[in-house]
């Protein structure tokens, strides 16, 4: 059994990404206390059938990082990033993305090649972590969005969709001030399949199955119950489910359920 996979035939080198990912966490310990709540959520998805799609808000460029992190060196999650971000901080991000098996998209565009890529990883039974904002929250005058395109990941996967908290990352840099260094924290949400938004319209359901499972990581960020988020402030371009939800209770994945995963017998 592979740490991030059921098909063992199609795994790449992980020396070198296992080197500066062991790196890149003594740095973050170090510098920021990093720690994780809640492992055992992703660790779960570990000989199943199939992964689980990452979800978390997005602050900061240290948020692709965390999100790797927070399953390394167990589960690596497959994080799909901008094109641009493989460019930034002097390359360093592409270099740490290209090592640790992150793949790009192309911005403001239905990039299906990259959707498809991703449903590939969840069938065989690995994570892969997406930022269904599109963007950093407070980076110039560009107003977040939700996409539900983590949603159609999750359902042509056939793959839950789970939660992430990053904690204080807002904190690091807020506009005016100086950096800080925060003891960042990233916590694990229950998995929610994307069947329980069937009984919404279905022009609405991905859209609506991201909106609810990003509120749920914004939530775990700030330790609030998420009736408590204003996704009305954060994405006033968004359709808003909030009276929507109020009214029905979301069940969770039992994932310990889930079916596991059969090797295909070898031919002789």
């Amino acid at each position: 059994m592979s740490a991030d996979g059921n098909d063992k035939s199609n795994q790449m080198n992980r020396v070198v990404g296992n080197i500066v990912a062991g790196i890149v966490l003594v740095l973050m310990k170090i510098v920021f206390r990093f720690s994780v709540k809640n492992r055992d959520i992703i660790l779960q998805f570990t000989g199943k059938k199939t992964g689980a799609v990452v979800l978390s808000p997005h602050n900061s460029y240290i948020d692709v990082v965390m999100m790797f992190l927070a399953s390394w060196p167990k589960r690596w999650t497959r994080l799909i990033a901008r094109e641009s971000l493989f460019e930034v901080a002097g390359g360093f991000l592409g270099f740490f993305f290209a090592r640790v098996g992150a793949f790009p998209v192309k911005r403001d565009t239905a990039d299906m090649s990259t959707v498809k890529r991703a449903a590939r990883f969840l069938k065989n039974g690995e994570l892969v972590g997406i930022f269904p904002e599109g963007t950093r929250r407070g980076k110039g005058n560009k107003i977040p969005t939700i996409h539900g395109g983590a949603a159609l990941i999750a359902k042509l996967g056939r793959a839950p969709l789970v939660p992430l908290g990053l904690k204080n990352v807002d904190r690091i840099k807020r506009k005016g001030e100086h950096v800080r260094f925060p003891k960042l924290t990233a916590i694990y949400g229950e998995p929610i399949a994307l069947s329980s938004f069937d009984f919404l319209p279905k022009e609405e359901r991905l859209e609506a199955a991201t909106w609810y499972v990003l509120r749920e990581a914004i939530a775990l960020s700030h330790d609030i119950a998420p009736s408590e988020v204003n996704m009305v402030e954060l994405f006033p371009e968004s359709k808003d489910y909030t009276a929507v939800f109020a009214e029905r209770e979301i069940p969770r994945v039992d994932v310990a359920a889930l079916p596991d995963y059969e090797p295909k017998p070898q031919e002789n």
